[in-house]
């Protein structure tokens, strides 16, 4: 959500220097250089001066690395209480050089950039407030500060601009389609909610993120689905807890997971609840999108090839509703079957045992162990589940493919029929090719007998037919 931050240190003494080199710039009478950005609709074109690294903060409200902020709890906290301290602005730095998917490793995006800045140094400007808050260019910031660079080149945003103003100029210049590095998938999932805390409708977000209004909904749902499983992972007594980096490589697998949830939950909305629960699970165990995708019904997975292999204490409990009564009313109300409270309780298991594996800062080693053995021991069961169903999945793929081949090929003999008429009316059918296509159509039925026939002893009505039709007098 959107937050607002003080002036940073000696925020008065920069905007004065800012101030004069914009006076200079302007006093010099050469061509000036400027920055172009989208504000409210329109071009507004700012100077460029030439400003000290030093003076420069990093934006703690950047979008670019708003989820990422949460892979150190204790530091992100800090960041929040003291946005301009050295230990924060050290977090930022280390962040904008991080991989978006996993902060402890380095970014090869980010030494890519080192490189170009090195040998061609800065080409585009940054972008700032009088301040000295970067709005653009925090990443190629930290990167020139590494270079050992002194300066850098940045338009200057009006001094009247507010917070506000200031992430609606970020979005709308990382949102530009030229611009080289995009931001992560959770960041831009964060990034349209703020806009709709602000007030601003789905038909315009969509329209500003270059996307369909239908796509956007389905966006906010998903991002709903990752803030109700934060909050399922969290363990109150010990503290420990998911992030939001911990799904930012879950994206495809959350896209199909919602058009999935949405068909099924038109026809049967408990069902589309354990078929959403249960690929939770999965996601949350870290299987593959290909995985994920052999949960196609939850209530039939988890009873046909989960339960089984489910140690004892995560088997499920009977799937009778459970009843609601009404308050001051002599009547109850079919509550949550406890089929979908089962598979919500299975994947809150899970979330806290992935929560709490590798939080050896907050449980004993003995806790964190626990957890490990929890989580591996689900995962075990659902590897084994998910490897059945794939194997039964091709299996009956493999069954219906002949009968729906031939079905096709019958729609396709139909159509024939529709073109053989108009052919004939308009007296314009290769006899010769079609009396050719028809020996062909021949041969071809009689492999299908031959193969058809093999190991029938009570051939149904269609394959005796097919048979006779190829047998010596039939088709000749």
């Amino acid at each position: 959500m959107h937050q607002e931050f003080p002036a940073p240190p000696r925020a008065a003494e920069f905007s004065e220097l800012v101030k004069k080199r914009l006076a200079e710039v302007k006093e010099a009478g050469a061509t000036r250089e400027t920055v172009t950005v989208d504000w409210n609709g329109q071009p507004l074109h700012v100077d460029v001066i030439e400003s000290p690294l030093s003076g420069l903060y990093f934006n703690p409200a950047t979008h670019r690395i708003r989820a990422q902020r949460t892979h150190d709890p204790k530091r992100d906290a800090e960041l929040k209480a003291d946005p301009y301290s050295t230990a924060s602005q050290e977090y930022l730095k280390y962040l904008l050089q991080a991989s978006p998917a996993d902060p402890n490793r380095r970014d090869p995006e980010f030494d890519e950039l080192l490189v170009s800045l090195r040998d061609f140094k800065q080409n585009d400007p940054g972008l700032i407030t009088h301040q000295g808050v970067l709005v653009n260019g925090n990443t190629r910031a930290a990167a020139l500060r590494e270079l050992g660079v002194q300066s850098m080149r940045v338009g200057v945003l009006p001094e009247s601009f507010t917070w506000d103003d200031v992430n609606a100029i970020e979005l709308s210049l990382q949102l530009r389609k030229d611009h080289r590095r995009e931001y992560s998938y959770i960041n831009r999932l964060l990034a349209m909610e703020e806009q709709a805390s602000l007030g601003r409708t789905p038909e315009r977000i969509a329209k500003e993120f270059r996307v369909r209004t239908e796509t956007y909904e389905q966006e906010r749902w998903i991002l709903g689905v990752i803030y109700d499983l934060l909050d399922r992972s969290k363990d109150q007594e010990h503290g420990t807890a998911l992030r939001l980096i911990d799904f930012e490589q879950h994206q495809e697998k959350f896209k199909e997971l919602y058009r999935a949830w949405k068909k099924m939950k038109a026809i049967d909305p408990d069902r589309a609840d354990v078929l959403r629960e249960l690929r939770l699970a999965a996601i949350s165990l870290d299987f593959a999108k290909t995985a994920v995708r052999n949960i196609e019904d939850g209530l039939e997975f988890r009873e046909k090839y989960l339960d089984e292999r489910l140690p004892m204490e995560f088997a499920k409990a009977n799937s009778a509703a459970t009843a609601v009564s009404i308050p001051g009313l002599d009547i109850s109300v079919s509550g949550t079957s406890s089929t979908v409270a089962a598979a919500r309780d299975l994947t809150d298991q899970i979330l806290k045992a992935k929560a709490a594996r590798g939080a050896t800062d907050l449980l004993s080693d003995e806790q964190s162990r626990a957890a490990s053995e929890v989580y591996d021991q689900i995962r075990g069961a659902f590897d084994l589940a998910l490897d059945t169903a794939e194997r039964r999945a091709k299996l009956k793929k493999r069954k219906q493919m002949a009968p729906a081949r031939l079905a096709e090929a019958s729609t396709n003999i139909d159509q024939c029929v529709a073109d053989l008429a108009q052919a004939r009316s308009s007296r314009s059918l290769d006899e010769e090719a079609f009396d050719d296509a028809v020996l062909k159509l021949r041969d071809s039925l009689r492999k299908l007998a031959k193969q058809a026939g093999r190991g029938l002893q009570d051939p149904g009505d269609g394959v005796t037919w097919l048979l006779d039709a190829t047998a010596p007098g039939g088709i000749r």
